[in-house]
């Protein structure tokens, strides 16, 4: 028997989700399917090559249409949150930008319950201060870790906060996100879309608190987090009047270290 398909038959959707699944075992996909993400052209006639669309990838011959768009509703601050309460540790460098301040460039680590170093790219290169949440206390080397002098100073020193008032006992993503959680409480928290920051790819949430509050002097958040593991690779943040205060962004993030990759704290 031959069949005939018409012109307007050429582009055939196929919406059953499940059926590519099956045919081609692709892991990690939802089981519940949208009508519009799987989807196969025919041969174009006219142009006598096979189409297709944007967004599209092939498994086993078939093309299938990926999304790294997660589901609607899905809470990423509640995620992140989770994501960052089973790390061990994390190490990466935080470039900060905010108005009236020069850059600041940080090699910043971090290991549970608390431990953090922060090595100076940008001002005050060279400079290392470690936090041990055992003793409560900071050490300060102005020239490099383990040279001298050694300083001993309070996380609450104002010598040693930043211009935003941050401490270093408060510096960590966890101490972050509990601040975005608490704007979220009393705000509307939006995903806006997936979108890239360097090399990652990264899903866009906006936070916003209710008109005539602010929690901690910020008004809104706004945070990109890693469509891989799940944690900020940027946040910005804005005070009442819609003025900037401070974007960080978090570069080259490496998660659950050997002990033997890890700087030593001091």
């Amino acid at each position: 028997m031959h069949i005939r398909i018409g012109r307007q038959a050429r582009h055939v959707r196929i919406g059953l989700r499940e059926h590519c699944v099956a045919q081609n075992r692709v892991p990690g996909l939802p089981l519940n399917p949208r009508p519009h993400m799987f989807e196969y052209r025919r041969h174009d006639a006219h142009a006598g090559i096979r189409r297709a669309p944007e967004g599209i990838r092939a498994y086993g011959g078939r093309r299938c249409a990926m999304s790294d768009a997660p589901p609607p509703g899905r809470d990423l601050v509640a995620d992140a949150r989770a994501r960052f309460n089973a790390l061990e540790n994390y190490q990466v460098t935080l470039k900060s930008i905010s108005a009236g301040a020069e850059p600041v460039e940080v090699r910043y680590a971090w290991r549970k319950p608390g431990f953090v170093r922060m090595d100076f790219i940008r001002p005050h290169a060279g400079a290392t201060l470690t936090y041990s949440p055992e003793s409560g206390k900071v050490k300060l080397w102005p020239f490099g870790f383990d040279t001298f002098p050694r300083l001993m100073l309070s996380p609450d020193s104002r010598a040693i906060q930043s211009p935003q008032g941050h401490r270093i006992d408060q510096s960590d993503i966890g101490t972050l996100l509990l601040r975005v959680r608490e704007l979220q409480l009393h705000g509307d928290t939006q995903l806006v879309d997936v979108e890239t920051i360097g090399m990652r790819r990264a899903s866009h949430v906006i936070v916003t608190c209710e008109p005539g509050r602010v929690i901690a002097g910020v008004f809104r958040y706004e945070l990109w987090f890693d469509v891989v593991h799940g944690l900020p690779v940027k946040v910005a943040n804005e005070d009442a009047s819609g003025k900037p205060i401070e974007t960080v962004l978090m570069e080259d993030l490496r998660i659950d270290l050997p002990a033997s990759q890890l700087d030593s704290f001091g």
